[in-house]
């Protein structure tokens, strides 16, 4: 566990309530965007919220440091999303078009948008990144939140979800891929080529490559490919720069009304 979270709760269970609050905020914006991207919904995103810090304030005794402590955060986190998904069985989700006004121009040239050096074009793909992630199924976004956008281990977020690191990666793989094609207006389609069906499956090999999975030749074979392929080379390079964003773009920001309701949430239960 990180040294400075095993600080904190030797503290904690000592009484010092200054490392209590310390600790609420070391993670109380990562768990609100945390349940806003899996939740959409803010009211949800807030319970979720004040009841896995709520965990976190009456659990820190009985917490054993088996895992860390971000990976026994999220577990709690994703149960109350579970519970406030099945409470809204049948109320329709609020997702947002990809070609919607205001998020980014799907017409926008592709050129511009891949533009390396413009804080605009970064701007469009993390808000597309968003809105795409909201119509990923739910599986699939939990496990790229986890892994591609949180940075948890690919074993951290196997243990989140409560499946093996193989089915994790599996799907990991999977929505990585689902992401990408639900990006294509910001990238453009990939360049035709008449010989694409002869194309490895890039997506897939360029995702467990970012895992550890493929052999160094296997590795030295794709790179020679991509190298000599336009198309493969694009589809690489927008799987990258999504990658890149996803751990780059902040979550979505923790209103400080929201904040303050579940510090004053703790304050009752504490007395």
């Amino acid at each position: 566990m990180d040294t400075g979270d095993t600080e904190l709760l030797q503290r904690v269970r000592a009484g010092d309530g200054l490392a209590l609050d310390l600790l609420l905020k070391r993670y109380e914006e990562r768990i609100y965007a945390f349940g806003m991207r899996l939740c959409r919904e803010p009211e949800d995103a807030r319970d979720v919220l004040q009841e896995t810090l709520l965990t976190l304030a009456r659990s820190a005794d009985s917490f054993e440091g088996r895992s860390s402590l971000s990976t026994w955060l999220f577990t709690v986190a994703r149960s109350f999303c579970i519970k406030q998904r099945r409470r809204r069985v049948g109320a329709p989700e609020r997702l947002e078009s990809l070609d919607d006004a205001g998020r980014f121009e799907a017409s926008e040239p592709a050129t511009t948008a891949r533009a390396p050096d413009d804080a605009a074009a970064d701007r469009q793909l993390a808000d597309a990144i968003e809105t795409a992630l909201a119509r990923l199924d739910e599986p699939m976004r939990e496990v790229v939140v986890l892994r591609d956008i949180e940075g948890l281990s690919a074993a951290e977020t196997a243990e989140v979800l409560g499946v093996s690191v193989a089915a994790t990666k599996s799907r990991l793989h999977r929505a990585r891929t689902q992401l990408r094609a639900l990006l294509s207006p910001v990238f453009g389609p990939d360049a035709d080529r008449d010989d694409a069906s002869t194309c490895p499956d890039i997506q897939r090999l360029w995702s467990r490559h970012q895992e550890g999975e493929i052999s160094a030749s296997t590795c030295a074979e794709m790179e020679a490919h991509v190298a000599a392929c336009p198309r493969c080379e694009r589809v690489c390079d927008s799987l990258g720069r999504t990658l890149a964003q996803c751990r780059a773009t902040p979550g979505p920001a923790l209103p400080a009304a929201v904040q303050r309701s579940v510090r004053d949430a703790l304050r009752a239960a504490s007395g």
